[in-house]
């Protein structure tokens, strides 16, 4: 059944997301999170009794890469009807409604992808309210298509390839939508899912980040006790905002540890030890460790390889610290609603994109017991959290870290050298993202080391040397990203100071990939 790690008020209006594979399963949560509605993605093979225990106000079922037509197409309990709960099928989600209900869906030789003119043809509470007229430009993505819709359905509106790109059924609670309202490219998505969310489910807009604080708070207190904890605090905005959140609940209950590996940012010891120890008072223990993390690492090149090497050794030093202070039984990490659903795949079909450290790269047997109070939330929600608990801006709205650090973002083995080229490189990408005042307008910038050498010429000799990719992007929520366009002159910039001073460097590189199909990180 759909996990729901604390039932709190604040939840009791929420949303259930039926996953059938889409990369837009995430944005759909992350909209209706911004109706200030709870919300929660789980397979699409869900019984209907798992669902109607979670007690759901309305579900969604996503789109997916399946045809319904497939011998083995994700399908969903048709219990789900029976509920009374209103259901919002979104193209694959549509299109398994109308086959499972006595519709005809069948290939479309026209196939949509990409923008289309989506003419709205009835008055619904779904399509209310809609900014404009009585045409808006939408994001279709799909093989197939209704041919036939099934009994008791009506059309709302149509495209020039779909007759049916908007229906409901006239007397049960159940929609369809054959384009995807949770993308930017749909003019009036968002007010189609706010619509869904509130008029049609009538949920109350209770989950907020003011009312999460106060029961986190209560329930860090009621899990730890009288217990101690420590925090591995990495200094980026996840592990910083849990520590501050728990370190709010249970005092000097909690120490954090700071584990220098060897795998950090230029200057990250010292702006760590600074922000916790000096501006805000929580203990904190650094342990230098640099020598165990890259002497596990040595020769290691697989991606899923290293990122389990460093989570198992973070929970090793993290043990022994806890022994030396107080004897501590629970670990508190920065886990996220994407690292969940990244690392575990409670998607059904959809597949497991990378493990992360903190979700997937942790031993079995562990006997710290796992304290996650953001395990909830997006980025853009802890954000918020840190500022409510009064966080310093630099730590708040740093740029996303990984856990594993510059591990994986050395393409191939780890060593010092290939380190010390990535950390100065890294340094100056930063840098001239902030001198050219664009470090907070863009989700990441960093740089990437790159195992690959090339010709070049430096003061009239022949180099054969190593290059650095740069990466810049921009996006809301990390589930989706965009490269993004940075001024020639920055970019510039970037790449001549890279070459002139990183050592072993006579290459520079830019990243015009895009989330999905790439990944933010390379590794």
């Amino acid at each position: 059944m759909p996990s729901a790690p604390h039932a709190r008020d604040l939840e009791r209006d929420r949303i259930l997301v039926l996953d059938y594979g889409s990369q837009y399963t995430q944005l759909i949560a992350r909209r209706i999170r911004e109706q200030h509605v709870y919300c929660e993605i789980q397979p699409g093979d869900l019984d209907a009794a798992a669902v109607l225990a979670w007690d759901p106000a309305g579900i969604v079922l996503s789109g997916g890469p399946a045809s319904v037509l497939d011998p083995d197409a994700p399908g969903f309990d048709p219990a789900l009807l029976d509920l009374g709960r209103p259901v919002l099928g979104i193209c694959y989600g549509l299109q398994l409604l109308a086959h499972r209900l006595g519709g005809v869906v069948e290939p479309d030789d026209d196939r949509e992808y990409g923008r289309a003119l989506l003419k709205v043809e009835r008055d619904d509470p779904l399509l209310a309210d809609l900014p404009g007229g009585a045409e808006r430009v939408v994001w279709m993505s799909h093989g197939d298509r209704v041919l036939r819709l099934p009994p008791g359905f009506v059309v709302l509106g149509t495209s020039e390839s779909s007759p049916f790109a908007a229906v409901r059924h006239a007397e049960r609670p159940v929609w369809g939508l054959q384009f995807h309202p949770e993308v930017v490219h749909t003019d009036g998505g968002r007010q189609m899912l706010a619509n869904f969310v509130h008029r049609i489910c009538g949920c109350e807009a209770s989950w907020t980040m003011e009312a999460f604080v106060e029961q986190a708070i209560a329930d860090i207190r009621e899990q730890v006790g009288g217990a101690r904890a420590v925090c591995g605090l990495s200094g980026g905005v996840d592990s910083s905002v849990a520590a501050a959140l728990v370190h709010r609940a249970i005092g000097d209950q909690l120490t954090c540890i700071f584990v220098d590996n060897g795998l950090l940012r230029q200057g990250e010891r010292g702006e760590v030890e600074r922000i916790f120890r000096d501006s805000l008072g929580i203990p904190l223990v650094t342990v230098r460790a640099e020598d165990r993390f890259l002497s596990a690492l040595a020769g290691v090149e697989d991606p899923e390889r290293k990122r389990r090497i460093i989570g198992h050794r973070f929970i090793e030093v993290f043990e022994q610290e806890a022994q030396r202070h107080g004897g501590a039984d629970f670990l508190v990490q920065g886990t996220l609603y994407p690292d969940v659903i990244e690392s575990v795949s409670v998607r059904g079909p959809s597949a497991t994109i990378k493990t992360h450290h903190n979700v997937g790269g942790l031993p079995e047997r562990m006997r710290l017991r796992l304290v996650e109070p953001l395990r909830e939330l997006f980025k853009d929600e802890v954000r918020e959290v840190g500022r409510r608990l009064d966080l310093p801006e630099a730590a708040v709205g740093r740029h996303p870290f990984p856990g594993p650090g510059l591990a994986i973002r050395i393409v191939g083995a780890v060593t010092a050298e290939r380190l010390a080229a990535l950390r100065g490189a890294d340094a100056i990408v930063t840098e001239e993202v902030r001198n050219a005042g664009l470090y907070d307008a863009l989700w990441q910038a960093f740089a990437v080391f790159l195992p690959i050498q090339s010709v070049g010429v430096m003061g009239d000799e022949r180099t054969y040397e190593n290059a650095i990719a740069v990466r810049c992007v921009t996006s809301v929520d990390a589930m989706t990203a965009d490269w993004a366009r940075l001024p020639d002159a920055v970019l510039g910039s970037i790449a001549s100071r890279i070459i002139n001073e990183v050592k072993g460097i006579n290459r520079v590189v830019y990243d015009v990939s895009s989330k999905p199909p790439a990944t933010i990180e390379w590794e």
